[in-house]
């Protein structure tokens, strides 16, 4: 009999359930494994690892896409640092995030002064030069 861990058992490991497994499997972030002769798939153990390194690098922030591509150019780097890896990318999303984070920063701020004026009524908010809510601002710039 073949060894390996069927679906359920490597979904309990890496703490996933099946389905995403299934789904990473056809989105080829995992291999495609052996199957036994009842037709049930047998993963190999280092796939755990792989599962794990997955959800981690979307908990990052990183899409399926970039961890698809991250886990490509890891396999396919033979010995030679890859132009775009880990380290760059991590650089890329890092600066996407502190983007994300100054953004929300402002909008909680915004959401505060909308708070602390009393805003009930967006439309009547939206008339009111005490309205801390940017709309001129918006509206200014939809029309660039």
């Amino acid at each position: 009999m073949r060894s390996g861990l069927r679906s359920g058992q490597l979904a309990e490991a890496a703490g996933v359930n099946q389905q995403t497994l299934r789904y990473y499997e056809r989105r080829g972030l995992v291999a495609e494994p052996d199957r036994t002769l009842g037709g049930h798939r047998l993963y190999p153990p280092e796939t755990v690892t792989i599962v794990r390194v997955i959800k981690t690098a979307q908990r990052l922030g990183f899409t399926l896409d970039e961890v698809a591509e991250l886990l490509s150019v890891g396999a396919h780097r033979h010995g030679r640092r890859p132009e775009a890896g880990l380290r760059a990318r991590a650089q890329a999303k890092l600066a996407e995030v502190e983007r994300k984070i100054t953004d929300l920063s402002v909008i909680r701020e915004t959401l505060r002064e909308a708070v602390a004026a009393g805003c009930d009524d967006l439309v009547a908010c939206a008339e009111s030069p005490r309205c801390p809510l940017p709309f001129v601002e918006l509206t200014s710039q939809a029309g660039c």
